[in-house]
């Protein structure tokens, strides 16, 4: 759902009791419509989100860091100029307007103390991130917008702020339950009540009109005129209740996942009873965490699909094309597999050359296969003469058994380059970043699945990409790593980990190579149910109970000569049985 006025109050409003009085330490733009502001605290620091995306347009804390640019942009740049140092007085959120101010205290150019605002507009395509003066004057913006984009509305540097046209709609917080419920008394659109509320009402949600309206009525889309007099008054009464939450700031952060697959579904302030049991309703400590656990991976996923479109696609074409190739090689496999048929026909032709006369397109002879010894009638090539039809036979059968031997070969090698494509695929879903992203796309170029683009003495200056794979500590402190990617998993297997140390991997299936590091003492019982936990999590089983996963020391696992990234062999090992959860995994990561 789209952030909507109610939820972004909330979270307007917990934002400024945690920064006020912080100090915008450092500045960073990690991608084209986001500011990350680092914030220092008088203990601690927090990092502060505001992200103009058209599709995710927000503001919340977040834990983990972003890649930057290794050139900061100028609008980071002037940002860093005006706001680095200065101290947060505010930040406020216009009732029911999606959008907030941050007004900062700083001093400009010459010493003089002055005041800065940034004008954080989150209202889908049009969001928009402002810095303006004291004067009302724009400095700059995100997104500047000229006379050729908006006629209504220009964002250039040296213009007046002027603040976003108003929606012609009521505000809930400035008229009094009394005009509420005329409204409602006074309605007889045909229209449903949840899109009622959403045309009447600005800064709802369509989760939160269903909602109310689900609470009022017992259904979402009755028709207003068809409302009795006591839904209207019920409806009046829900909508009052609702004011209340807002203005006594008891709105709660919930986050919806779905029953069926545990899914992240959608947020809301307040639980949610309209989608029955296919719903899960789970409270969240912060609207921080909410955002973040619903935008952040959301986000993320959608911007390691963009950077690994071409290379997925590429992958996709290429296992396709193995798929098909495999169909084919093993339907002729299976047909070699009666290829007895020939030599027979050429030893009858052979048994009975005395009679076949030249010419002849058919001939009887006596199956002494056969116990019955029937009497079977032959097909023959009239421009060959008997014994060439016999040699063509042979011919014919000598090359089915050839075709066997090379067959199987070559299904056996496509088998391991589909399997290798698949493992590859797996990485890219594995990708947290760029730099993951990046040596998926080394990997893929030194096996030459894609080319490299860039000249010849590029290529030789080019630094190898390092990628880190995950970490994590097991309850009772053992490391475990786990690949991103192949190349990870060749390094962590075959360069990095000792002899003694415990490799895991999914059970034929995809996934990756976790070690974990003994460092010469015994590993528990519980750090070896914990890695396993993490290679299934880590492969395409991630979502199944009772995976299973192969474990055995390091010396066990060798690399065939010639074999892609990533495919190990190993022929002494155990098997356990696990159930990832993703919880108690998180909670083992290091970062």
């Amino acid at each position: 759902m789209p952030l909507d006025a109610v939820c972004l109050l909330a979270t307007v409003r917990e934002i400024n009791a945690r920064t006020a009085e912080g100090r915008i330490d450092k500045i960073y733009q990690p991608e084209r419509d986001e500011i990350v502001l680092s914030i220092r605290l008088m203990r601690g620091s927090v990092k502060l989100l505001l992200s103009a995306g058209a599709g995710s347009p927000r503001m919340h804390f977040i834990e983990k860091g972003r890649e930057n640019p290794s050139a900061p942009p100028m609008f980071c740049m002037l940002l860093r100029k005006h706001l680095q140092g200065a101290k947060i007085v505010s930040v406020v959120s216009p009732d029911m307007e999606r959008m907030a101010i941050i007004t900062c205290d700083t001093v400009d150019e010459m010493g003089v103390p002055s005041k800065k605002y940034l004008a954080v507009e989150l209202m889908g395509k049009y969001s928009n991130v402002i810095l303006y003066d004291a004067d009302g004057r724009i400095l700059d913006a995100l997104k500047r917008v000229d006379g050729d984009t908006s006629g209504k509305r220009q964002v250039l540097p040296g213009l007046f702020y002027r603040m976003p046209p108003p929606q012609d709609k009521l505000n809930l917080l400035e008229i009094s339950p009394a005009g509420v419920a005329a409204a409602i008394r006074a309605a007889e659109e045909e229209t449903g009540v949840d899109r009622w509320l959403l045309n009447h009402f600005k800064g709802l949600s369509p989760l939160v009109c269903r909602e109310l309206a689900c609470r009022a009525c017992g259904e979402t889309e009755k028709p207003m005129h068809a409302l009795t007099d006591g839904e209207r008054g019920s409806l009046a009464d829900v909508l009052a209740d609702f004011v209340q939450m807002i203005e006594k700031n008891r709105l709660k952060p919930y986050l919806l996942t779905k029953r069926a697959d545990g899914t992240v579904f959608d947020f809301t302030v307040m639980p949610v009873k309209q989608y029955g049991d296919l719903m899960q309703n789970t409270q969240a400590d912060s609207f921080s965490q909410m955002l973040a656990d619903f935008y952040e991976k959301k986000s993320n996923t959608e911007r390691i699909r963009h950077h690994a479109a071409n290379m997925t696609h590429t992958l996709q074409n290429a296992r396709d094309r193995m798929r098909r190739k495999l169909a084919a090689q093993r339907k002729e496999l299976s047909d070699s597999q009666n290829r007895d048929k020939f030599k027979r026909r050429g030893d009858l032709i052979t048994a009975n050359l005395y009679q076949i006369e030249q010419g002849a397109r058919k001939v009887k002879v006596i199956d002494y296969y056969d116990p019955a010894c029937p009497e079977v009638e032959l097909n023959l090539d009239a421009r060959l003469t008997p014994q060439q039809n016999a040699q063509r036979q042979f011919k014919l059968y000598t090359k089915a058994k050839n075709a066997e031997e090379h067959l199987t070969q070559q299904i056996a090698q496509g088998e391991q380059e589909l399997e290798y494509l698949d493992s590859v695929l797996e990485a890219i879903t594995e990708a947290e970043n760029l730099t993951d992203l990046a040596q998926i796309h080394e990997e893929l170029v030194k096996t030459g699945y894609l080319s490299a683009k860039q000249d010849k003495k590029k290529r030789r200056n080019a630094k190898p990409v390092q990628g880190k794979p995950f970490h994590y500590r097991t309850s009772d402190g053992f490391d475990v790593f786990a690949g991103k990617n192949n190349i990870q998993n060749d390094l962590l297997t075959l360069k990095t980990a000792f002899k003694r140390d415990m490799w895991f991997h999914t059970q034929k299936i995809h996934g990756s190579h976790v070690i974990l590091v003994c460092d010469g003492r015994e590993p528990t019982d519980e750090a070896m149910t914990e890695a396993a936990e993490i290679a299934a999590w880590h492969s395409q089983a991630r979502g199944s109970s009772q995976v299973p996963v192969d474990y055995s020391q390091v010396r066990n696992i060798k690399k065939p000569n010639g074999a892609k990234p990533g495919m190990v062999i190993y022929h002494t090992h155990q098997t356990a049985y696990v159930t990832p959860d993703e919880k108690k995994i998180e909670k083992l990561r290091v970062e």
